[in-house]
């Protein structure tokens, strides 16, 4: 079944990015900025490259003075992925950032506010023929706005404030644009998107500004982004994280690829929550495995499952999977016994047959091995389980029992 079938996105115009279109028909993409002073060339270089392994399609550094303007020289020209200018307060930094040969600006419209200014940055980006983000910002609205809103943030304001902003744009006649109204507040970022993108159809760049740590930055940034993709919203996304931003980039891309709107780049490790029944520690075995996997561009399905009484079956739909059994390991192929592994070998098997099946397919790999022999002998160890165990080894009908006698 095509997952992304049952989510219709929201038909915007298309920008360019560098090499990468944002909007109408183009995959969504993952964005991060970097955190190192812009003016530290190698520096930054080196984070952009982390980032782009991990997943960001588009890299925004920051433009705050002139030795950043000449980093931003340096970079752009270096860098795997479309660079885009960060500006706050000075519209000549703007100007620099374009000098610089940036792919796109970031302007801020509560901190940049006379209008000439404004217009003159859209002039010089329409003649170089960049985009701009309006990166409208629920922490930096416009004093005006934020008081004829009775002095609080509202959906309301951010829109207007984002509007306002089009309206100098359209002056100069510049409308390569695309847009974020970002809160630290999840319902109202949300509520934001949804009246933004009912009123334009310009690209929109979804964000929870400022969500603190992982984890919980980690679900509030999903909460808020997956909220508006699953209702089409959303041409372009990042991870506001207080964290090393390569997990900003890795977070985004594994968003899109869980929702079915972007194809698998490297393993989906999936494992069992673990119960009575799991005779290896399940959460131990799938932190080694997602560390040993690492940033391998291998697009599979890997699970990780506690028994061999329920694991294959649960996850028959997996490309790959290992379950516990009599202190080893039952490897299984879509489902299909393959082999069994001694329980220290469990993870370093994973991989090797995970790059095997990367390289040479499913059927090749299933056809190296006596599968018949497989099944038997994790057939054998799931039969001793139960009768160690028995159907129910975390006692629920027993429980069940117990509160029916209150009854």
């Amino acid at each position: 079944m095509d997952v992304t079938a049952s989510i219709e996105r929201r038909p915007t115009r298309a920008i360019t990015v560098g090499s990468v279109t944002v909007g109408g028909e183009a995959p969504i993409s993952v964005q991060s900025m970097t955190t190192t002073k812009t003016a530290d060339v190698d520096g930054t270089l080196a984070q952009i490259y982390a980032l782009a392994g991990a997943g960001a399609d588009i890299v925004r550094c920051t433009c705050n003075d002139l030795a950043a303007a000449a980093g931003l020289a340096k970079i752009v020209p270096r860098s795997p992925v479309p660079i885009v200018a960060d500006i706050h307060h000075q519209y000549k930094m703007a100007l620099a950032a374009l000098d610089a040969g940036v792919h796109c600006l970031r302007l801020n419209p509560g901190n940049i506010k006379k209008p000439d200014h404004i217009k003159a940055v859209a002039e010089a980006c329409g003649e170089k023929g960049v985009p701009i983000r309006i990166g409208v910002n629920g922490g930096s609205l416009h004093p005006d706005l934020y008081e004829k809103y009775g002095g609080t943030v509202t959906a309301e304001a951010m829109v207007e404030s984002a509007q306002n902003e089009l309206a100098y744009f359209d002056e100069v006649g510049f409308d390569d644009v695309k847009i974020s109204v970002k809160a630290s507040s999840v319902p109202l970022m949300i509520e934001a998107y949804r009246q933004l993108s009912a009123v334009t159809d310009h690209p929109l760049h979804l964000g929870v500004t400022e969500a603190g740590p992982p984890p919980a930055g980690l679900i509030k940034s999903t909460a808020g982004i997956a909220t508006l993709l699953a209702e089409g919203i959303g041409d372009t996304i990042r991870y506001s994280l207080t964290a090393d931003p390569v997990e900003e980039a890795r977070a985004g891309r594994q968003l899109l690829e869980a929702m079915g709107l972007r194809e698998r780049k490297n393993i989906d490790l999936i494992a069992c929550p673990s119960c009575g029944r799991a005779e290896i520690d399940v959460m131990d075995v799938a932190n080694r495995a997602m560390e040993a996997f690492g940033d391998r561009e291998i697009p599979l399905q890997v699970a990780v499952m506690g028994c061999v009484v329920n694991g294959p079956g649960e996850a028959r739909d997996a490309d790959l999977g290992i379950a516990a059994g009599n202190k080893r390991g039952h490897l299984f192929v879509r489902g299909r016994n393959v082999a069994v592994v001694p329980e220290d070998e469990m993870v370093e098997t994973l991989v090797e047959w995970a790059e095997y099946i990367h390289e040479h397919g499913v059927e090749a790999a299933i056809a190296r091995v006596d599968t018949t022999k497989a099944a038997a002998e994790a057939e054998r160890d799931r039969a001793r389980l139960l009768a160690e165990q028995g159907d129910d080894a975390n006692h629920t009908n027993e429980r069940i029992e117990l509160i029916r006698r209150r009854g």
